[in-house]
């Protein structure tokens, strides 16, 4: 209760520790799932970059330059034109300037007053901003008390937004010739945080007493045709503030509505830098770019080329420039797929650590150690999940790092006696179900114990019987020793078969293997498992069979062929821990354990290896199965449908088996309707496609057609 009481009070006071790690996870979010870039949407940025400058010549470029690329986007049709410059001095490269440096002498003054005839750049670009839906660009700074032209105005529901928003005392700005022509103003600023990483930006800031938006909201108005701002805070109509000023809660720009922190900024979830953004100022000198890149965009103009040093570091860039960070966040308000770290979050975090330190607490003092592991791991996976889910579903950031490693501090103080007490009853489930069950299904009931239902219960499992065939005159020729050995030798592989597919050794009868599957875990596709175990189990005796005739010949001693029968059935059983109160194995009883015995037995009337019921066959579509007869059960009044397993799914599309089903199911079909003479001639061509295989069960139909009347 220390622990929490402290962790509680060091997240109130949120230390810069805590807080940066806050930030390392949500830009891990950023990097594990980034925004993708749409190349369709309207923004795009020109570039003034290196082949610029070799294209036009050295940075700063004559103003005229600038108003000839005004003018070229807003022939194209751009929807707005977004300087991401601050030109605060007259163009160096005015007429009037220049002549101030030639000689003091008459022929100089002749060329001065010449030149005073030339039109200004700064006036050249003035009248291009003027025809134009032009934003200029300035940096909001302590160091001036410079204010910018303001095209806008604002409407504030709730408490007045200026409490709340970065405050300045005035600007860098362009020219106020310019500034006077343009059609918005906007702020270039961000917040830095403590690593320089940009991951918000600020909509709005006050410059004095006075309200101005961001760059990238101006760019987004001029582009929409709006005149206002709307901008919503705590005390508004739906806003709950609970009678605090929490601040600024989302920003209406013409049709867009942006949510917020309560500063005011947008939390930027960020794209890979795209080339498919970018347009090289040099290409649009040169005609080579189209004007459907260009119509109906907001089209941002800043500098790239190294020198200029307008770079800037995000979650998942080292370094793009910061005229595409503001494309980006325009991108981000059209899309309204947006980042949002809401009011509550911070509340609702200390309310989810009080809760689960409570609970865990609470766990340690009523259940002891392993519960309080447990009731810890599944409140920091919770957390981890929960705040993944909702950045990625949501776009919400809350904090998991800190409730983690306040709950870790609980969780060691019991780390030994849960390592004790767990490893304590996974030994009690491993002694249980290892001999009988595949290790990672006892891993898992280890690890799951709630799964392992102790009593009866009834499920749908799936059995086996598998029996050696002759094993009586087998036996006979061996010794007790050898015997075992063969056994041994035969079941170790054949159990691994079954464990391996996630069945359940019931029991070994002499000679035979009992398993199920379904059970204790569950396991959808039992029947599936079931069979394809049994396929396995046949090939892995004749690779046995194989071995052991070698080994025979090595010893010039005859070799006897080792046989299994296996039967399969579907059924609802009553499965669970059976026997006494001092001694009871884990097993299954049920009608549908003597079925599966007996169709077991039926392998060797029909001379088939493997035979299934029906239930087991209609769970296998895929399978290479046939019916094989009505075949009787003792104590059942109604016979049943017996199949023959005879291969998985490759076998099940080859021709020659597609073939001898037809055959076979017209043979059947023809015998049990009465025309026993249609069947025998239908029996001949099965016989035919079958071979060898079906020669028992063929010769046992040949027999029942020839006895017919």
């Amino acid at each position: 209760m220390a622990l929490l009481a402290l962790a509680v009070a060091i997240r109130a006071a949120d230390p810069s520790p805590i807080a940066r790690l806050r930030l390392m996870v949500f830009d891990t979010y950023q990097l594990l799932s980034p925004r993708s870039y749409d190349p369709e949407l309207p923004v795009r940025v020109v570039h003034i970059d290196e082949r610029s400058l070799r294209r036009i010549g050295q940075w700063p470029w004559p103003r005229s330059v600038l108003a000839a690329l005004t003018k070229r986007l807003t022939d194209d049709g751009a929807a707005a034109v977004a300087f991401d410059l601050v030109m605060a001095e007259p163009d160096r490269l005015l007429a009037t300037e220049i002549v101030k440096w030639l000689p003091n002498d008459p022929a100089a003054a002749l060329i001065t007053e010449e030149i005073g005839k030339l039109p200004s750049g700064d006036v050249a670009f003035a009248n291009a901003i003027a025809a134009a839906p032009v934003v200029l660009g300035f940096i909001a700074t302590n160091d001036s008390d410079i204010l910018p032209a303001l095209h806008n105005g604002f409407a504030q529901a709730g408490d007045d937004p200026r409490m709340f928003v970065p405050a300045f005392r005035g600007a860098a700005a362009s020219l106020a010739l310019l500034q006077d022509q343009s059609k918005g103003s906007g702020a270039l600023n961000w917040v830095p945080e403590h690593d320089q990483v940009v991951r918000r930006l600020p909509l709005l800031v006050r410059l004095g007493d006075r309200l101005y938006p961001s760059f990238a909201a101006e760019a987004l108005r001029i582009a929409q045709g709006a005149t206002s701002y709307v901008v919503k805070a705590s005390g508004a109509s739906s806003e709950e503030a609970f009678g605090t000023k929490t601040g600024i809660t989302a920003v209406r720009i013409g049709r867009i509505e942006i949510p917020t922190d309560a500063n005011g900024q947008m939390w930027l979830r960020f794209t890979r830098s795209d080339p498919r953004r970018i347009i090289s100022a040099a290409r649009l000198f040169d005609g080579q770019v189209g004007r459907s890149e260009i119509e109906g965009r907001i089209v941002l103009v800043g500098t790239s080329a190294a020198g200029l040093f307008d770079l800037r570091t995000t979650p998942l860039e080292a370094s793009i420039t910061g005229v595409e960070v503001q494309a980006q966040a325009i991108e981000q308000m059209l899309l309204g797929n947006h980042l949002r770290r809401p009011d509550f979050a911070t509340g609702a975090e200390l309310v989810v650590l009080v809760l689960a330190g409570l609970a865990l607490a609470f766990v340690v003092y009523h259940a002891g150690a392993l519960w309080s592991a447990v009731v810890g791991a599944m409140v920091l996976i919770g957390a981890v999940a929960g705040s993944w889910g909702a950045y990625k579903s949501f776009g919400l950031l809350f904090d998991p790092v800190y409730l983690a490693v306040s709950l870790t501090c609980l969780y060691l103080a019991t780390t030994v006696y849960r390592y004790l007490q767990t490893e304590t009853q996974r030994m009690r489930v491993r002694d249980a179900f290892g001999h009988y069950m595949a290790p990672a299904m006892v891993d898992e009931l280890a690890a799951h114990p709630e799964k392992l239902k102790l009593g009866g219960e009834m499920r749908l499992v799936t059995l086996m019987f598998c029996d050696v065939r002759g094993f009586t005159a087998l036996s006979e020729k061996l010794d007790g020793e050898e015997v075992t050995r063969l056994l041994n030798r035969l079941f170790t592989p054949l159990s691994d078969i079954v464990v391996s597919s996630r069945g359940t050794i019931d029991k070994y009868i002499g000679d035979a293997i009992m398993a199920f599957w379904n059970a204790p875990l569950d396991d959808p596709e039992h029947e599936r498992h079931a069979a394809s175990a049994a396929l396995a189990m046949i090939g892995e005796v004749e690779q046995l069979n194989r071995g052991w005739a070698d080994e025979a010949a090595a010893r010039g001693e005859p070799h006897r062929q080792v046989r299994i029968g296996i039967g399969l059935n579907t059924a609802v059983c009553c499965v669970g821990n059976l026997g006494s109160k001092n001694r009871f194995d884990y097993s299954v009883i049920g009608d549908g354990v003597n079925v599966a015995s007996r169709l077991e037995g039926l392998t060797k009337t029909y001379g088939v290896p493997i035979v299934a019921g029906e239930t087991t066959a209609k769970a296998l579509p895929d399978f290479a199965c046939l019916e094989l007869d009505l075949a009787p059960i003792p104590g059942r009044v109604e016979p049943i449908r017996a199949f023959g397993l005879l291969g998985d799914a490759p076998r099940r599309l080859l021709p020659e088996f597609k073939l001898l089903e037809q055959r076979h199911t017209a043979m059947l079909a023809a015998f049990r309707a009465g025309r026993f003479d249609e069947a025998k001639g239908l029996l001949a061509s099965a016989r035919a496609a079958a071979g060898a295989e079906l020669a028992t069960l063929y010769n046992l139909y040949d027999g029942r057609i020839g006895a017919q009347p």
